[in-house]
């Protein structure tokens, strides 16, 4: 019954677009409009990569997910990059990785219950990240004093990390997928389903709606925050974080409600690392074709990202998953979204 729902409500993410280009609704029907038709979408890559999973084994299947997952949210940060919003870019990048690493995480736990997770695999995950905020730090401290955090000079900083993080993530990538490949090998008598052709060709489909959609309810976003009395950092760490991600949270709560629970934590902690390693250094390289960005992340976000780190280190030690870690990983994020409430957009 509720498959079928699912299948059913595709319908709205083709009916959002129509009203967008040719009725032109208020912005606040797009927002919600947009909003409810990203949960089928999500669905729907979650259950694409978890057939194209049988084929490949956990660790590339998680892989598959948060690339296709992650694409919409490098639509969004170069659509804000182009209209000047760098604030905006930066903020929802790291309301990104901790949203993954806590939220995303943390809801695929409490679904999943107790189940072992691929240890070397997660802390391989937390260790980019953790490598990704020290160099963060270098661009990010001269702009704590006050200082114009979007001067060239801290965007050419930015394009250096940028391509010594690009480079470790090819690396770390190549010898991580090696690594899945030999663990799982795959036999006919074993796959079910869709091939892994179908699998893919969902994937990309599912992905570019999601990106088109994606990019009307951030475009809605803004009169949605002055309604309601939200800053605008607020609003890019927290609402279109969760937005970009909604591929990484329908596709890893699907599958660890099914009991693959090392494959859920795969979709979430590759996605944050994903981010960490490549989405952000794409974005801060790309942005020279539009605008440069420089990686100047404020004081909040440098402390939140380290703190996630360290704190889902903590929690997944062990290497196990269990509803309780789920719910510790929830409240990790919960303070998170407080501090961003409080801190407010930057002065």
């Amino acid at each position: 019954m509720v498959r079928k729902a699912l299948f059913a409500s595709l319908a709205l993410a083709p009916i959002t677009i129509g009203l967008h280009y040719l009725v032109h609704p208020p912005e606040t029907v797009e927002f919600v409009l947009a909003a409810i038709s990203l949960i089928p979408l999500a669905w729907l890559i979650g259950e694409a990569t978890e057939h194209a999973a049988e084929h490949t084994g956990p660790g590339i299947g998680g892989f598959l997910n948060a690339t296709f997952g992650n694409a919409p949210e490098l639509i969004i940060a170069l659509i804000a990059v182009n209209d000047g919003l760098t604030d905006v870019v930066r903020g929802s990048l790291s309301g990104s990785v901790i949203g993954n690493l806590l939220l995303v995480l943390g809801a695929s736990l409490v679904a999943g219950g107790k189940g072992m997770l691929d240890r070397f695999s997660s802390f391989l995950s937390l260790g980019l990240i953790a490598f990704a905020t020290l160099l963060f730090l270098i661009p990010s401290v001269p702009s704590w004093g006050g200082g114009d955090p979007d001067t060239d000079g801290l965007a050419r900083v930015s394009t250096a990390i940028s391509i010594v993080l690009l480079i470790v993530y090819v690396v770390v990538t190549w010898y991580s997928l090696r690594r899945h490949t030999a663990l799982h090998i795959a036999s006919d008598d074993e796959i079910e389903g869709w091939s892994f052709r179908s699998a893919l060709v969902v994937l990309g489909i599912a992905t570019f709606v999601t990106a088109l959609i994606a990019e009307i309810l951030v475009g809605s976003l803004e009169v949605f925050a002055e309604k309601v009395g939200l800053s605008e950092f607020f609003v890019s760490a927290v609402i279109v974080a969760i937005v970009g991600n909604a591929a990484e949270h329908g596709g890893a709560i699907v599958v660890a409600a099914r009991g693959k629970i090392a494959l859920a934590a795969e979709i979430a902690l590759a996605s944050a690392a994903q981010v960490a390693v490549f989405l952000i250094p794409a974005v801060a390289l790309l942005s020279w074709l539009i605008d440069p960005l420089s990686l100047s992340f404020r004081p909040v976000e440098i402390a939140a990202l380290a703190g996630s780190v360290v704190y889902t280190s903590l929690i997944l030690f062990q290497g196990r998953s269990s509803h309780a870690r789920g719910y510790l990983l929830l409240g990790g994020y919960a303070v998170v979204v407080v501090a961003f409430f409080i801190a407010g957009d930057r002065t």
